[in-house]
């Protein structure tokens, strides 16, 4: 029986990490509180591009880590998707549980 990622549980990571890049100085948050629906990268997002740089190297890090998950989060299919998986913690989240393998 295969058995996806929880999403959920790669949101509440994502969030961990983007708090720990802030608080390291890494990335500036602006007081913002990052949730599931916060933007990361585009007109809206908080991040500039060595921002996104950091937080998708420190996800993946973390991805292995913590959930035992190796995924490659920049490659050309994630830029090349219409909806960039990196427009909020959600999308991000969403692309990461689809390119983990199911268990």
């Amino acid at each position: 029986m295969e058995t996806t990622v929880d999403e959920t549980r790669i949101v509440e990571l994502i969030v961990r990490t983007l708090r720990a890049l802030g608080e390291e100085g890494v990335v500036d948050l602006d007081g913002v509180e990052p949730t599931a629906t916060t933007d990361l990268f585009g007109a809206e997002g908080l991040l500039d591009s060595i921002g996104l740089v950091s937080l998708v190297v420190a996800v993946e890090e973390a991805l292995d880590d913590e959930l035992g998950i190796r995924v490659g989060l920049a490659d050309d299919r994630a830029l090349s998707q219409r909806h960039s998986p990196y427009r909020t913690v959600s999308s991000l989240a969403g692309y990461a549980a689809g390119l983990a393998p199911a268990s």
